[in-house]
């Protein structure tokens, strides 16, 4: 028996979730499928869940397929849930991307596939909903041609499409040939000849499927059943079986984190490696954390169970490890945790209703973020207020919703703005002195800033001897430039620069005979976190920064008579249309428009085209802010652009 990682992705409202439940159901895991309206699913048991009826966290369910134990996935399709996404498809090792046959290929659909394609994930592509009216079959083929990925393999075809009724006969279409022997010359060769059996046909189908070089397609209904079975054999049989070593040493991934009854953490592990077993100490994170696993359950047959091992290419739930984190290595890192989708570019201030104890409000925040790192926590001491990240307002939303219900807190929101960037201009360079200058501090930092290539993040490089001081308090100068340029001159985070220690120098540990440590005459740590603020903001200030807001591509569809009443407006919205076309009998614009735009021509865009047109919308670049006043975002720390006010509230901090 092998063992399959299965990832089911989709557009919201494409039938994902109805599709898993009937997988559990062909599976024998459950008596009757559940419904998504009815909030009966097995995979979304948030009660938000079940009131939205829609995906906001991932869930984890197994079932065997004959000789494949399949551990599926259930991912939300809502873009502002985005991160859920991403942090699942690192554990993969396949996919279903479900489209809908009424709605077609839609602006997440697109989304995902891009990705998954350049993550070469092996994926099939299901088209839901062929029971329902304005269904279709030529017309879904070529969109997904056209806008997904050109090499698709039709798996059946379809008789009463658009009916309770419509019905499937699974078969390779006669274009099958024509895209397998694309890729394959000797397959070419015995077509050419006449020699290609079924068999030959289906060995090259599965091949090239586990090299993600085409994308077999099958139609059918979650709701009905239509066409599931099809869809179950190419799982079984084109998808490629997890890989592991168990007799390795333990490597896995942390792809997400939640609170038990107790508040313990939960963590849900993929082990690439190894053999993990309860009461194993294990590292984690950095390396430099450790922990204990104190219980394991195993996914299978629709439920978890507890086990003592966890072997190789399994998913579990780990208890015991309380500093975990989403996105964390498990024993041996085997690779950086990457993202893939962009951040998000949005904010807003949590505002905590009456009665609601600001501490109280920070825990349940901090624990929701525990889940969610992407929601990016900022505290602003001076005005005691917490602003989180966002996708979008359905975002904002449920966590207002999750606030209320599981931790009794009533919050509003303020208006949601945009998260910017800052890039230095040019170079700039500053060095303060050791007992130099009213340096209150026992410590030589000498910083310069240089700009560096678009994407390229933070850099710190050293032109002074690594054996000059002690490794420690480089490793507190670089820790402080990471922290200090999160607050740049204009309050955004500093981004694509270099930093490099041009002076460094410290006071030696003195102390005298029977007695301690005199820190007076001695330089600690504190010393370099302290003046390293000082001399990076004083080098930024010299270099000077450029603002830079978050912009989103855009591709808008609409009949050709509504844009007289569309440009316009989206010249108003500072969007630019870059390109223009036509797609049968609509426009077609792509252009940029910035982030904090998107929400609004999202709700006018119906009016403007009689409910016709179709926006897609995704981040692309930043761009440099060239129109009225430059955004600034309050400062939420101790503030080294005032020298005396800085140096007033560290030596309060300090008790000095």
């Amino acid at each position: 028996m092998h063992l399959l990682n299965l990832g089911i992705l989709a557009h919201v409202d494409a039938g994902k979730t109805s599709l898993t439940e009937r997988l559990l159901y062909a599976a024998g895991v459950v008596d009757e499928i559940g419904s998504v309206d009815a909030g009966s699913t097995r995979t979304d048991s948030l009660a938000l869940e079940k009131q939205r009826g829609i995906t906001i966290k991932s869930a984890v369910v197994s079932f065997p397929l004959d000789d494949v134990t399949v551990n599926l996935i259930d991912t939300p399709g809502h873009p502002d849930f985005i991160a859920e996404v991403e942090r699942v498809l690192g554990v993969l090792d396949g996919a279903v991307l479900v489209v809908s046959a009424v709605e077609g290929v839609q602006p997440q659909t697109r989304v995902l596939m891009r990705t998954l394609r350049r993550l070469r994930i092996p994926t099939l592509i299901f088209v839901n909903k062929i029971d329902r009216r304005g269904a279709g079959y030529d017309g879904v083929l070529r969109a997904i041609a056209e806008r997904l990925t050109a090499s698709v393999v039709p798996m059946a075809t379809v008789s009463g499409l658009g009916t309770r009724g419509a019905r499937v006969t699974p078969g390779l279409a006669p274009v099958a040939i024509d895209v397998l022997t694309d890729h394959d010359d000797d397959l070419l060769s015995a077509y050419v000849e006449d020699t290609v059996s079924y068999d030959r046909l289906h060995t090259a189908l599965a091949d090239q499927t586990r090299q993600t070089l085409v994308h077999p397609v099958y139609f059918g209904s979650a709701i009905t059943g239509a066409g599931v079975d099809a869809l179950i054999a190419g799982i079984k049989e084109l998808l490629p079986a997890a890989e592991g070593d168990p007799d390795g040493p333990v490597s896995g991934t942390v792809f997400k984190v939640e609170r038990g009854p107790a508040g313990e953490k939960i963590a849900y592990a993929r082990i690439f490696s190894g053999t993990p077993a309860v009461r194993d100490r294990i590292g984690f994170g950095d390396g430099d954390t450790e922990g204990k696993i104190t219980a394991i359950s195993v996914f299978e047959k629709g439920a978890d169970s507890r086990a003592e091992t966890v072997p190789a290419g399994r998913i579990a739930k780990l208890w015991g490890l309380d500093a975990i984190r989403i996105g964390d290595a498990i024993g041996e890192p085997r690779k950086a945790y990457e993202h893939f989708f962009a951040p998000p570019t949005l904010e807003t201030v949590v505002v905590p209703g009456a009665g609601v104890d600001k501490r109280s409000l920070h825990l349940a925040l901090t624990q929701l973020a525990e889940q969610d790192p992407l929601i990016g926590l900022r505290h602003d001491e001076i005005r005691q207020e917490i602003s989180v990240s966002l996708y979008g307002e359905v975002q904002k939303e449920v966590i207002q919703a999750t606030l209320a219900d599981d931790y009794g807190l009533d919050v509003t929101f303020r208006e949601t703005s945009t998260i910017c960037i800052e890039r230095p201009v040019g170079t700039g360079a500053a060095v303060e002195f050791n007992k130099k200058d009213a340096n209150p501090f026992l410590a030589t930092v000498g910083l310069r800033v240089d700009p560096a290539p678009t994407g390229s993040g933070v850099a710190f490089r050293l032109e002074v001897e690594l054996g000059s001081m002690p490794y420690a308090f480089f490793k507190a100068v670089e820790d402080t430039v990471r922290e200090t340029l999160m607050q740049g001159l204009s309050g955004w985070q500093v981004t694509d620069c270099t930093v490099t220690m041009t002076h460094s120098g410290y006071s030696p540990r003195q102390s005298h005979a029977h007695q301690g440590f005199d820190k007076s005459m001695s330089s600690t740590g504190a010393d370099f976190r302290g003046v390293t603020p000082l001399v990076l903001i004083e080098a930024l200030r010299r270099a000077a920064t450029q603002v830079y807001e978050p912009m989103h591509r855009f591709r808008i569809e609409t009949p050709v008579d509504t844009l007289g009443a569309l440009l316009p407006v989206l010249a108003a919205l500072r969007a630019v249309p870059q390109t223009t076309g036509t797609r049968g009998g609509a426009s077609v614009l792509e252009g940029a428009v910035p982030a904090g735009r998107v929400h609004e021509l999202e709700q006018r865009l119906p009016g403007l085209t009689r409910g016709e047109g179709e926006l897609e919308s995704a981040f692309d670049h930043y761009a440099p802010v060239t129109h009225g006043t430059v955004p600034r975002r309050p400062r939420t720390d101790h503030n080294p652009l005032n020298r005396k006010e800085y140096l007033l509230n560290v030596t309060r901090r300090v008790g000095g």
